[in-house]
């Protein structure tokens, strides 16, 4: 079977989920539109505060076990070398940030995936990747069943490493650095619903303290 490129997997249903998430966000007092015409990003600073931060990383540490990958080729035993956990959704601490989150970007929670947990020691990085799925990889089938494509990411630094750790956008150009509590948010996709590859990624090398992060995705159906 011949697998559609990327800008012909258009969508409908994803095209709307990017409108109105991208008004909603415009409209937010503090937000702000990262400058690019290519994607749609956002940030807002002081999305949690000092002690939800704590909070979070308290439970990271708790819970992290070395991050693992969705099967796809190409991805060598460097290519994400940190520790992640996905947190306990009806845990009262994680479902305070959890709904807060859909809240922002105006979704229904049953849209997002449990928000995941992540810390990076110095050293340790994500290589650059994209957030929406290829449906000519081998999880395709299975994830295409349980919610479909990724739609929206929302991340959250819970801290400020001493040095490294910046989100890059390389094909963007765009590096956006940790500061504690700022919330990072970002369409995956184009205006008409298909993967954008503009929104590539990376999680820089940390040369200096810990890094914290919690992220949450969200997909174009309910997630089971």
């Amino acid at each position: 079977m011949s697998i559609p490129p990327l800008e012909q997997q258009v969508s409908d249903v994803r095209a709307a989920a990017g409108t109105s998430v991208a008004s909603r966000l415009a409209a937010t007092p503090g937000i702000v539109r990262v400058a690019t015409d290519q994607a749609e990003l956002f940030t807002l600073d002081n999305f949690l505060d000092e002690a939800g931060c704590a909070t979070m990383i308290g439970l990271i540490e708790e819970n992290c076990q070395p991050s693992s990958i969705f099967e796809a080729e190409g991805y060598g035993a460097d290519f994400r070398n940190s520790s992640s956990c996905n947190l306990l959704r009806w845990d009262p601490r994680v479902k305070l940030v959890d709904d807060a989150i859909a809240a922002l970007l105006g979704l229904a929670p049953e849209f997002g995936e449990t928000v995941q947990g992540q810390r990076y020691e110095v050293g340790q990085h994500f290589r650059q990747h994209a957030d929406f799925f290829f449906i000519d990889q081998p999880y395709w089938p299975e994830v295409e069943k349980n919610g479909g494509q990724r739609t929206w990411t929302a991340m959250v630094f819970l801290n400020e490493p001493g040095a490294g750790g910046a989100t890059s956008f390389p094909k963007l150009g765009l590096d956006i650095e940790p500061r504690r509590g700022k919330l990072l948010a970002w369409n995956n996709m184009l205006p008409n619903g298909a993967p954008n590859i503009m929104t590539m990624h990376e999680g820089t090398t940390v040369t200096d303290g810990r890094k914290y992060i919690v992220t949450k995705w969200f997909r174009e159906r309910p997630w089971i």
